[in-house]
């Protein structure tokens, strides 16, 4: 029951999201700018999400060498199921489900390649708030001056997130310091626990710890760090090449500030970020840069096609090799998210 209740929130805010990403435009116009938008800028765009996908999956792999050897190949294939999965099914299930696909082709646990993923999100968050600084302090073409108030929330949003994010890097580095000890501390919850969920909380988190690996040798974090931008310099690409594709005055460096807005978009909890990528980009163009509604609307449905496409349609491959079928995914979503009792008790 729970879940059919969560289900209909995601769809109702979803459905509220859209309706408010369409209102006041004349749908006819917006089919005539996709129509006329030009197609070798999108052709670039559509390019850069295959690039995405492959670094992406390189950096995974890299994050996952203290776990144990994963080939780029079976990185590569639960990056695109993972996000495929989060493309049709609500509250981003692919990110449960990316390490539990990869843990069923490498030597790995679950759960420690899903520290990993929780690292990779502290990284992005980092490498598009330095390239959001870079466009604030070295190239706004003074846009803040468009809208005053809704540039100082920007900018408060951004120095929140970046707070958050060195924040949950400090507290990831303690963890990952000594996971053993953190096992034995946590089986004193026996104390005001069963003594069996005490176990399996202290095993389950002693193997996150583990996936934690990266943070334990700031060489490597680096050079993890260092890969997440020029994968977010490609998402810059991709929406920066719709933007030319509609004829939208974005230039390339403002591309910075729209991608840190399509991460809050993205952030809420809706299939494939429906409604919440589109508002984005939307209030993006048109709040900042001066773009008109309905090239914006346009602009934002190409955009969101492209960046789910590719990966949704892989994705759906891959999974259907591993005999995955839609069911299949949810099920495998419900069982990443009881928590890993599986990879515990096998601890």
């Amino acid at each position: 029951m729970r879940a059919h209740i969560r289900t209909a929130v995601v769809l109702v805010l979803a459905a509220g999201l859209v309706a408010l990403f369409l209102r006041n435009v004349d749908l006819r116009h917006v089919g005539s700018e996709i129509l006329h938008a030009h197609p070798g800028w999108l052709a670039l765009s559509l390019a850069t999400m295959f690039v995405n996908l492959s670094i992406r999956s390189l950096r995974w792999q890299y994050l996952l060498e203290p776990l144990g050897h994963a080939s780029f190949a079976n990185s590569f294939r639960a990056t695109a199921v993972g996000f495929a999965a989060s493309s049709v099914l609500p509250a981003r299930a692919g990110e449960f489900i990316r390490p539990y696909f990869l843990a069923r082709h490498e030597h790995m646990t679950a759960t420690g390649a899903f520290a990993t993923i929780v690292l990779e999100r502290v990284l992005d968050v980092l490498a598009v708030l330095t390239l959001l600084a870079l466009f604030i302090f070295f190239f706004d073409p003074g846009v803040g001056r468009a809208s005053p108030t809704a540039w100082a929330a920007v900018k408060w949003a951004g120095l929140t997130a970046a707070a958050g994010a060195l924040a949950a890097l400090v507290v990831m580095f303690v963890l990952a310091g000594d996971p053993e000890r953190l096992g034995r501390t946590l089986i004193r919850l026996e104390r005001v626990l069963p003594s069996a969920l005490a176990g399996l909380i202290a095993r389950v988190a002693e193997k996150f710890a583990r996936g934690l690996g990266a943070v334990r040798r700031p060489g490597r974090l680096i050079v993890a760090l260092l890969w997440s931008f020029p994968l977010w310099l490609s998402i810059a690409v991709g929406m920066w090449s719709v933007a030319v594709a509609f004829h939208l005055a974005v230039p390339f460096t403002g591309s910075f500030l729209l991608v840190a807005l399509l991460v809050i978009g993205v952030a809420v909890p809706t299939p494939g970020a429906i409604g919440g990528f589109h508002e984005a980009f939307r209030l993006g163009t048109t709040l900042f840069f001066g773009a008109q509604e309905d090239a914006a609307v346009g602009a934002a449905i190409v955009a969101h096609v492209f960046s789910i496409g590719p990966a949704l349609l892989l994705g759906l491959f891959f999974a259907a090799q591993a005999g995955l079928n839609m069911s299949g995914m949810q099920r495998l979503a419900s069982e990443a998210e009881s928590g890993g009792r599986r990879d515990a008790q096998e601890a």
